[in-house]
């Protein structure tokens, strides 16, 4: 209790969340008399991060800074105005594209929101659509970042459970793709009741011309999830890959990266990978101190007088993670949760990790679009200044309809795992 206490007012009081779990390890370990413990301490931290599969991390983030500089993003909306910009509402529908073809490649919410605000945002405004309406759908077009691979989330998920990175990916695309046609939807419902402008139709030049310029930006992607997904390479030597071909062709494709550039590009990525790879290692302290003080058999025994099913399982914890995650960013969320859940949902229910990884991670993005605190709407009030409370109200009934994916993701495991059968 004392523990709690102390985690819930360090973390209230603006304490990174890193150092926070790491201060309520030691206090866990004075407040038991165990001081012992505290030898193992530096080692339990080195362990957390002692993995392969998280060099994956700093790479991904190099691609998202490459491509930011190197001109690729504005490419990839060109491409999908060309094709879906004419339709009513077709600069929203072009932005949840774009935000899908982006997603490929930088795979962070709050990154994605941050650059699709600058370009999306008032290219709506110049044609017509209101401010905060184009400010909210960008933010939700951004939930697709952690989810469409590459994802630091389920690469984190990963190493918290034991499982192949290559297969947490994989099971993220299916996922994405019917969170993006649910998106459309909301989009074409929302176009006839408000009258949304339509954008001049392009002629079939034009859309030749768009493709012909944005076809070698979507190498990235393509190498990326391509090598992963037929085996070619795992994830680690894909981002690799991935870095190379996002520098060349930013460098003599779209002529708007310079290897200048490049040190301050992997400062960036390097102060950001720091970040994570510290809340990896405090979780392994936190989770090592989970099971000794066997929190995750006092949890699974609580659950299982509630949940007699996996569903009623799967549909209790979205509702507890909902909640979290309206007040806890995704990666601390995950290293919070997963530790304790996890062992129930596998050993308890029988669900697959893979499908449960999945399942958590889509709710605890949704919590960044959720108040109170629903920090990608503070992200994209920053960009474009448009109000967070009053973009959450615009766009409700895209959060009402990820409500609806994530029934749809706990009812049906195959949305998850078809791809990797």
């Amino acid at each position: 209790m004392l523990t709690g206490a102390f985690f819930l007012f360090v973390m209230l009081v603006g304490v990174p969340i890193g150092v926070c779990l790491c201060l309520a390890g030691i206090v866990y370990i004075y407040s038991n008399g165990n001081t012992v413990l505290l030898q193992s301490f530096p080692s339990q931290m080195f362990g957390g991060v002692d993995s392969y599969g998280l060099i994956a991390i700093p790479l991904f983030i190099l691609i998202g800074e490459i491509m930011s500089s190197g001109g690729i993003t504005r490419r990839l909306v060109e491409l999908a105005m060309a094709f879906v910009g004419s339709v009513r509402g077709g600069l929203a529908y072009v932005n949840i594209l774009a935000n899908m073809m982006v997603s490929s490649i930088i795979g962070s919410a709050t990154a994605q929101v941050a650059i699709m605000s600058k370009i999306m945002v008032p290219e709506m405004e110049k044609h017509g659509y209101d401010k905060t309406f184009a400010a909210g759908v960008t933010v939700y077009g951004g939930m697709l970042g952690p989810i469409i691979p590459p994802s630091v989330m389920f690469v984190v998920y990963s190493v918290l459970a034991q499982v192949a990175v290559g297969d947490m990916l994989t099971a993220g695309i299916l996922p994405g793709i019917v969170l993006t046609l649910l998106f459309f939807v909301v989009i074409a419902c929302m176009g006839v009741i408000y009258k949304y402008p339509r954008s001049e139709r392009k002629t079939l030049r034009e859309r030749a011309r768009s493709a012909l310029a944005a076809s070698p930006t979507l190498l990235i992607p393509i190498v990326i999830v391509g090598s992963i997904l037929g085996g070619f390479a795992n994830p680690t030597e894909a981002a690799a890959v991935g870095a190379v071909a996002a520098a060349l062709i930013g460098r003599y494709v779209t002529r708007e990266f310079r290897f200048g550039m490049l040190p301050a590009i992997l400062l960036r990525a390097a102060v950001y990978s720091a970040i994570v790879l510290f809340l990896v290692a405090a979780a392994a302290v936190f989770s090592w101190l989970l099971i000794y003080g066997k929190v995750p058999q006092a949890a699974a025994a609580w659950i299982q007088t509630v949940a007699k099913d996996p569903v009623t399982f799967l549909l209790l914890v979205n509702v507890i993670l909902l909640i979290i995650g309206t007040v806890i960013d995704g990666i601390p969320g995950l290293i919070m949760t997963v530790p304790i859940l996890l062992p129930i949902a596998t050993e308890v229910y029988g669900i697959d990790p893979r499908h449960f990884g999945v399942v958590v991670v889509v709710n605890l993005v949704l919590g960044l679009m959720s108040p109170p605190v629903g920090l990608s709407f503070f992200v994209a009030a920053a960009v474009t200044g448009a109000k967070p409370g009053k973009m959450f109200l615009v766009t409700l009934p895209f959060f009402v309809i990820c409500c609806v994916a994530l029934v749809l993701l706990s009812l049906f495991p195959s949305l998850s795992l078809a791809l990797l059968n």
